[in-house]
């Protein structure tokens, strides 16, 4: 009983003395009293003791072992050398930058707040020109002439290239009445792809016709979003004798406004009221909506005839020339333009055989036939009278087949004409460096540079003519 009691005090007291030999050896003096004296032990440190008894493995923080035998370095003081800071001093430049720099802010504002002022003046007459604006509907104060400038000023690369996209009109009877504006997109052709030849560019069915013949009463402008590189090409395949599309307008033409491509038609430099736009896409005429016509896009359908359909509405406005197309286009938003017109149309033949019936049974029908007039105006199959649309489309329709016999005619010619003026295009385009750089001085080019290209191109055509031969 002694013994199991006893066990846990020694087991306590090995414990601690392994803990006390742990410390820092103590000092030489001790030592040596222990040595004289080797019945004497060490006391123990003091046991911590709670309400369950001692706490036999806590140890207390004087008995930690310090493992850190190297003193700490003493830290140097700094010396001072007797030189004095540069903290908050400069240099004479930098002191003069400085300066120059305070001056040229102080310029800038000044020249900012002068060019304010100076925005806020009156309008000027060129100014509200290119701004197709009236006097009456400019801004009055000199705060919204300020901002009016200001936003100018920052939407340059917004707005088209040029103030005016077309050149003046024609003067009477060159100019025709009406312009009609073409996109190309979805319109007049198409891109399509399939696995034997990859992305091709369809023309559409009837396309040639319908430019062939509406170049008969309008100004067409083929007016595009693509770049001149892209559709350029495609407009010489469509008109390769430039016959047809008097002018083109690309991608710098057109304006962009919250992002969105715009074709601004107040920059045309035409008359508003005899302009019509044909466009596949409603974004693209948003700031005019009242002189577009949008008709759906061709999907590539061989069988389509949207587009030729188009011809007796746009030939009808021409031929009866309205002092303003604009109502009459916004008569038929949102309609299919070629169903509604045909009743139209179908009314007034309708209403012109009813009067000419009552007429005939006063007169007797006979006085056209007296004076001749019975074989210019007998185009109907039941002997009625054409009427003054059909007769203009019977000219219309007589002059076109005129024009495609004397293209066939001569085409040889033409070709002759087309290639001089390819060559003369070519020839301009500088061969190397030297030759751009003379260009850009103005310098025109070596006689013998330009015979030697010329034989050099025959030489390559001639070799070629050989060679197609040869195979052939």
């Amino acid at each position: 009983m002694f013994a199991v009691l006893t066990r846990p005090v020694q087991r306590n007291a090995l414990a601690y003395s392994v803990r006390y030999m742990a410390q820092k050896p103590p000092p030489a003096s001790s030592l040596k009293k222990e040595a004289e004296n080797p019945s004497t032990s060490p006391t123990p440190p003091p046991e911590a003791e709670t309400a369950q008894g001692p706490l036999l493995d806590t140890p207390t923080p004087s008995s930690v072992p310090s493992l850190d035998f190297s003193p700490p370095e003493p830290a140097e003081e700094p010396q001072r050398t007797g030189a004095k800071s540069s903290k908050g001093s400069l240099s004479s430049g930098e002191r003069k930058r400085r300066a120059m720099g305070r001056v040229s802010l102080a310029l800038l504002a000044l020249a900012f707040g002068v060019n304010t002022v100076y925005m806020g003046r009156e309008w000027e007459e060129d100014e509200l020109r290119m701004k197709k604006m009236t006097l009456e509907e400019a801004p009055s104060t000199r705060w919204g002439r300020t901002k009016d400038r200001f936003t100018d000023l920052f939407d340059y690369f917004n707005k088209p290239a040029w103030p005016e996209l077309l050149p003046p009109p024609y003067p009477p009877p060159h100019q025709k009445p009406f312009t009609l504006l073409i996109s190309i997109d979805d319109l007049l052709v198409t891109s399509t792809w399939d696995r034997q030849h990859g992305w091709r560019t369809a023309k559409r069915p009837g396309v040639d016709y319908f430019l062939a013949y509406i170049s008969q009463f309008y100004e067409v402008v083929v007016f595009t979003t693509q770049n001149y590189y892209t559709a350029g090409p495609i407009l010489d395949k469509l008109d390769r004798y430039n016959f047809y599309v008097n002018h083109r307008l690309f991608r710098e033409a057109t304006r962009s406004i919250n992002g969105a491509i715009v074709k601004d038609l107040s920059y045309l430099n035409r008359d508003l009221s005899k302009v019509i736009s044909l466009d596949t896409n409603p974004e693209h005429v948003s700031t005019h909506p009242e002189n577009a016509i949008v008709i759906p896009k061709w999907k590539g359908d061989p069988k389509d005839t949207g587009l030729v359909a188009m011809i007796p509405f746009l030939e009808s406005i021409a031929i009866y020339k309205p002092p303003d197309v604009r109502p009459i286009l916004e008569a038929y938003a949102g309609k299919n333009i070629p169903i509604e017109y045909a009743k139209k149309e179908a009314e007034a033949k309708a209403k012109h055989v009813e009067e000419w019936q009552k007429k005939k049974g006063v007169s007797g029908g006979s006085f056209g036939a007296l004076f001749g007039l019975q074989s210019q105006v007998s185009l109907q199959k039941d002997n009625t009278p054409p009427t003054y649309l059909e007769v203009k489309r019977f000219e219309a329709q007589t002059q076109y087949r005129e024009e495609q016999k004397y293209i066939q005619d001569h085409r040889e010619e033409l070709e002759r004409l087309l290639k001089q003026e390819q060559d003369a295009v070519a020839g301009e385009v500088p061969g190397n460096l030297w030759e751009a750089f003379d260009a850009l001085k103005g310098k025109p080019k070596d006689p013998a540079q330009l015979e030697a290209s010329k034989a050099q191109e025959g030489d390559s055509e001639s070799s070629s003519n050989a060679a197609s031969s040869s195979t052939s």
